[in-house]
């Protein structure tokens, strides 16, 4: 299997102009790097699409990636250039990117423009999520150019164009242990399992990820017993309720639960809404100390005394 390392440059609505929908930002331009299972590079692949939707450049596009419109037009149609990608990408390979939104975005171009989409789920790697666990902490996310410096590595291009950033982030890469980057896959979720026998379960090392079907609303989706089940990741027992589920907003809720055998599990449940209003759940739950138990303790005292608060002023 090959990893191709992938970046993309798009454009979106001009200032004062609407987004059209399903399409809030258009892709300009492809570049990737082609790495072998050894990580050696391969080859390399760059492409400047025509844009469709919105044919003006946004200023900031302009300045960050110094495109201009003369060069875009010069460019070809989403549809040949991905199809072109496709072909160089060959039979057997994996995404890598650095950060989620490539994956996600070429897939709503793809769908944007009647390409058919990937086999779901998309498992890829993120590899500035993986830069952020090997060499940081979990929640950090850098920039590439930071990475970039902090692994001293030689900046020969500048950044935010396509095939320099896919460059850079393919040298990242080979710095990290193959190990590292196969174990903290990542799963992109703009196809939404439909159904519960396509819900998505996966344990890592250090927590269990678990991607609902859609729902009506979010009631629904917390109502559902696999959403709201806290199954201890280590020994697929049933972790005992301390907390239930509770809300901070209308998005984000917690639990805390304790496992007879590994002790305490928080769970997080992040409610996330489909292009047609439907709402679909992705859920952790994380062994954690008495001070992480504290935490979410503390975490619903202070909901209850701002709701409390807000009652009293009427």
């Amino acid at each position: 299997m090959n990893y191709i390392v992938l970046d993309l440059e798009w454009n979106q609505a001009a200032p004062g102009k609407e987004s059209v929908k399903g399409l809030p930002f258009e892709i300009i331009e492809i570049g990737a790097v082609k790495l072998d299972s050894s990580l050696n590079k391969i080859s390399e692949f760059c492409q400047v699409v025509r844009p469709q939707v919105y044919s003006q450049l946004h200023y900031k596009i302009k300045e960050i990636t110094h495109l201009d419109m003369k060069e875009l037009k010069d460019g070809k149609h989403f549809s040949s250039v991905f199809k072109n990608f496709l072909e160089w990408c060959g039979e057997d390979f994996a995404l890598c990117t650095w950060g989620p939104m490539d994956v996600t975005e070429l897939q709503r171009n793809m769908k944007y423009f009647g390409i058919p989409l990937f086999k779901t789920p998309v498992y890829y790697y993120d590899i500035q999520k993986i830069f952020g666990i090997v060499y940081e902490d979990r929640k950090i996310k850098r920039s590439l150019e930071w990475a970039v410096d902090y692994l001293k590595i030689s900046k020969e291009d500048s950044f935010h164009r396509a095939l320099s950033d896919a460059y850079y982030t393919a040298m990242v890469m080979k710095l990290i242990e193959p190990e590292q980057i196969t174990k903290n896959f990542s799963i992109d979720c703009f196809q939404r399992p439909k159904n519960k026998s396509e819900q998505i379960y996966v344990v890592y090392e250090t927590y269990s990820k678990f991607v609902s079907r859609e729902f009506a609303g979010k009631l629904d989706v917390m109502k559902d017993r696999d959403v709201s089940s806290t199954i201890c990741y280590k020994c697929g027992q049933k972790a005992k309720r301390k907390i239930r589920w509770f809300s901070d907003n209308s998005k984000t809720y917690y639990s805390l639960s304790v496992c007879d055998e590994h002790g305490w599990l928080k769970g997080k449940v992040r409610l996330k809404k489909t292009d047609d209003e439907k709402v679909y759940a992705v859920k952790t739950l994380k062994l954690t100390d008495d001070d992480g138990a504290d935490t979410i303790r503390q975490k619903q005292n202070d909901i209850r005394k701002k709701r409390r608060e807000k009652r009293a002023r009427g």
